[in-house]
């Protein structure tokens, strides 16, 4: 096996990053074993700090929290307070912002003059956007002390298992990362920074050519993979041809869905279990155990409220259609029971406070036909019964749905169109029209590497 290769100097702002996240991921480690009550007082402190932040420093938050006395606020208040959507934030994106020399324009400018290369604005603020191809557009400032903060909850589990190990090597631990490749996304913009140590990425965006994808793990040899689900499976199979041919210890799926078609493509290739990861741009962290499909909250870092549509709390073991975030240490752009269109199912016992939950996918990729809303779990339950399509994106029609699919070996279209009609049919569609064509590839994003897999009639994509 090959060492990875030595990276160029590193920049100053790499600098920057390794001293400031290894001077704090030991702390945020070792908040791993708080119990529910340091969890709880934690919570309240940072929640009360937050709120009393946003009023005095955002004129948004100041409308909406006026008169609120934070420094009484309990953590049972938090449900009494206004919901934030994404939509609210775009519009009123400039009153959101505590620091009164940032806005739109301004950061807008900067992320167009960072595709490439990452950049700080004003030598001081990380500017992310995210929703590009899975739904509205989003954009996200804090500082680089704030975004290290989300770095330290994303990999503190993997600094907790070599600690347990005997600890990390000198030089860092390494993590090939299959993911975005622009840095004005969250994990293009750690790839480009984490040269390590304390951690090391491997950036092999997901836009590349398969090819290319391989060639750069095998030369690397990163002892640890991540990378969107979808992806993954891709290399998964050209593990099992011989082509790719890395042995990795940990594989994570972060960014999209994990199936179980994927997990068990991805656990044979890999012969690992996989880790399911759930990371938001605007801050929510979740890991399962490996080869695990509930997810631990980094509940220490953001309040997340499992809700319905009526943000009327969901009861644990029921699956909710959004759920609430309130991010405690991003006090540039305050999120307060901020939506996110993600369906959780959380735990009936959640030990030590933290939140557990499974992932169901996002709410907002649901169908909606006149009084009928199909929920994307029908149709993918009908895909994945065909063992030759291995990937696939799915288009509403006003009767049903258009189906494009890339497929390992011929198979039967119209036998797979007839399961959906079925499966479409008992999720309450009167007669519905499917249409399945093989294509060779679906498109990503260009920047993110992600796919849109189900995309809604009023939906628009631009990658």
């Amino acid at each position: 096996m090959t060492a990875a290769a030595a990276p160029a100097k590193p920049t100053a702002l790499q600098t920057r990053v390794s001293a400031e996240l290894s001077e704090r991921l030991g702390a945020y480690t070792g908040r791993l074993a708080w119990n529910a009550d340091r969890l709880a007082s934690h919570q309240q402190q940072q929640l009360r700090t937050l709120l009393a932040h946003a009023a005095e420093h955002s004129p948004f938050h100041r409308r909406r929290l006026g008169g609120l006395d934070a420094s009484h606020f309990q953590l049972s208040d938090l449900a009494r307070l206004p919901v934030m959507t994404k939509s609210q934030m775009m519009d009123s994106f400039d009153d959101v912002l505590t620091d009164r020399r940032l806005n739109r324009g301004l950061v807008e400018a900067h992320l167009a003059a960072c595709q490439r290369e990452p950049d700080l604005l004003f030598d001081r603020y990380v500017c992310l956007a995210s929703g590009g191809s899975s739904g509205q557009r989003g954009i996200f400032v804090q500082t680089l002390g704030e975004w290290l903060d989300f770095v330290a909850s994303l990999v503190r589990p993997g600094d907790a298992n070599a600690l347990a190990a005997g600890g990390p090597p000198p030089e860092g631990l390494v993590l090939g990362l299959v993911a975005a490749a622009s840095p004005v996304h969250s994990s293009g913009f750690g790839a480009a920074v984490a040269v390590g140590p304390p951690w090391r990425l491997i950036p092999a965006p997901a836009t590349l050519p398969l090819a290319e994808i391989v060639a750069r793990l095998n030369n690397a040899q990163p002892p640890a993979l991540s990378g969107y689900p979808s992806k993954l499976a891709e290399l998964a199979a050209e593990q099992l041809e011989g082509r790719l041919r890395i042995a990795p210890r940990s594989v994570m799926a972060v960014g999209e869905l994990l199936t179980d078609p994927d997990r068990a493509l991805i656990e044979q290739g890999f012969a690992t279990p996989v880790i399911d990861a759930f990371a938001s741009t605007e801050g929510l962290v979740g890991h399962s155990q490996p080869g695990g499909s509930v997810l631990s909250f980094a509940s220490d870092m953001c309040l997340a409220e499992p809700v319905d549509d009526d943000n009327q709390p969901a009861p644990p073991g029921e699956p909710s259609t959004k759920v609430l975030v309130t991010n405690l240490h991003n006090f540039t752009q305050p999120l307060v029971r901020y939506e996110l269109t993600d369906g959780f199912t959380s735990q009936t016992s959640a030990p030590g406070g933290w939140l557990r939950a499974s992932v169901e996918g996002r709410a907002d990729d649901a169908f909606h036909y006149a009084s009928v809303a199909v929920h994307p779990h029908v149709i993918r339950s009908a895909l994945v019964s065909q063992a030759a399509v291995r990937e696939y994106q799915v288009r509403q029609t006003e009767r049903g749905v258009d189906v494009a699919c890339v497929a390992d070996s011929d198979f039967d279209q119209t036998a797979l169109a007839a399961r959906l009609q079925h499966a479409l049919c008992e999720a309450g569609l009167a007669e519905p029209q499917v249409s399945i064509k093989t294509v060779p590839a679906i498109s990503r994003h260009p920047d993110t590497g992600k796919v849109k897999r189900f995309i809604p009639m009023t939906s628009t994509r631009s990658g």
